[in-house]
């Protein structure tokens, strides 16, 4: 996933039908988002909410329904070193191929809202060191998050990410930056594969994927897009449904029941049927 020299573009997927529609418009790799999942499981923001458990079945969901890389994002572990190292086992288990681990202090909040704080980089290096220790192959990739650009300014959240990629990350992210040239000088100093986080409305500016990729980032990840689409989708349908008790109007911004239906893969559970059919 790493090898390839082009930047790699992976979208944000919070359940099972969103990752077979990714995987559907050509992503080579897909990002299990936190804040999707909370949103979507259960109604309520990116702040501490969701634990291993809603994390690692949902992965077992989404990994199950694609047949390309998904990374997840596992927050930060959810307990002490030990808890991370289960979690790595978990998240190896359920088909998953990386995670991103933050150093943030628990309950962790959305790496763009406010009220962060961050733990001892000593403390995280433990949690860092046991999901090292603790994956079956080198090939599952482990993104070390610091979220101490908030807290503590950039050169402190530059000397973090040096200090992970000495540990043994395969991939550093330095969350939030604020500026394009913020951007440059992570990548100037950081010389290991790094995470651009693009959200639209968030703190960092978003920047085309060949423009990131020449700042030395490789994943460039678009989180949100997905669920923020969808919700714009969703209240179009529905405040137009309310409005005139039918969606005519919108018919066009639908996809229609056979396409729909050739996503979730309808005609191979059809082909599957009539092979274990006994009637003649």
């Amino acid at each position: 996933m790493l090898k390839s020299s082009k930047p790699l573009v992976i979208p944000g997927v919070f359940d099972a039908i969103g990752a077979k529609i990714a995987q559907k418009a050509g992503f080579d790799a897909m990002f299990q988002t936190g804040y999707g999942t909370s949103a979507t499981l259960f109604g309520m923001p990116d702040y501490g909410f969701i634990g291993s458990t809603e994390t690692v079945e949902n992965a077992r969901r989404i990994c199950r329904a694609v047949s390309v890389p998904v990374i997840v994002d596992a927050d930060t572990g959810y307990g002490n070193a030990l808890s991370v190292w289960k979690l790595v086992k978990e998240l190896e288990a359920a088909g998953a191929s990386g995670m991103f681990l933050e150093d943030q202090r628990w309950p962790k909040r959305c790496g763009h809202m406010q009220g962060k704080e961050v733990v001892p980089k000593e403390e995280y290096a433990e949690k860092l060191q046991s999901a090292i220790d603790a994956r079956k192959s080198k090939d599952f990739v482990i993104v070390a998050r610091t979220d101490a650009r908030a807290t503590e300014g950039l050169d402190k959240a530059i000397e973090r990410g040096l200090y992970y990629k000495k540990i043994g990350a395969d991939v550093i992210f330095v969350e939030a930056p604020k500026s394009i040239q913020e951007m440059k000088k992570i990548g100037k100093k950081i010389k290991a594969p790094l995470v651009a986080n693009m959200i639209e409305g968030g703190a960092t500016p978003i920047v085309s994927a060949s423009t990131l990729n020449k700042m030395g980032f490789k994943i460039i990840l678009y989180p949100l897009s997905v669920l923020f689409a969808n919700t714009f989708a969703s209240l179009q349908i529905l405040k137009e449904l309310k409005k005139a008790g039918t969606t005519s109007k919108l018919n066009k911004k639908l996809v229609s029941f056979d396409q729909f239906n050739d996503i979730v893969e309808l005609p191979k559970f059809r082909k599957l049927e009539r092979k274990y059919s006994t009637s003649e």
